[in-house]
């Protein structure tokens, strides 16, 4: 097993260890994040029905019309935070339960939550 298989079964081992703990309901949704090389994505889940209530990432057609080519891959994400929490605003979500999916809480992913607070998520 070759480092980067090695680095992504240690990051699903700490997903479905955070996953068994933490649920989302339609007043509380689960904020799931995934990021890949370039691109940061993020959605609203609601894990009693299965269903996605919103959902933002750096490939949206609103996003690109923010996102400079000069930006660094953490200011995307800080991009993708704001969009999210907007379009949460507008389903009347202000509460959500944060799934970081087994990234560190370090780079894209503390710019991404940290902008999701400042425009209005609680979590």
């Amino acid at each position: 097993m070759n480092r980067f298989e090695l680095k992504k079964t240690r990051r699903v081992r700490r997903k479905l260890s955070v996953r068994r703990s933490i649920k989302g309901t339609s007043a509380k949704p689960r904020l799931s994040i995934f990021r890949s090389l370039n691109n940061f994505f993020a959605q609203l889940i609601d894990d009693t029905t299965g269903a996605t209530l919103a959902s933002a990432s750096t490939i949206d057609t609103e996003a690109k019309g923010m996102i400079k080519a000069e930006m660094s891959k953490s200011e995307k994400s800080k991009v993708v935070g704001s969009l999210i929490a907007k379009r949460a605003q507008a389903k009347d979500i202000k509460q959500v339960v944060f799934d970081r999916n087994g990234y560190n809480y370090h780079g894209r992913v503390k710019a991404f939550a940290e902008s999701a607070r400042e425009n209005g998520l609680q979590f």
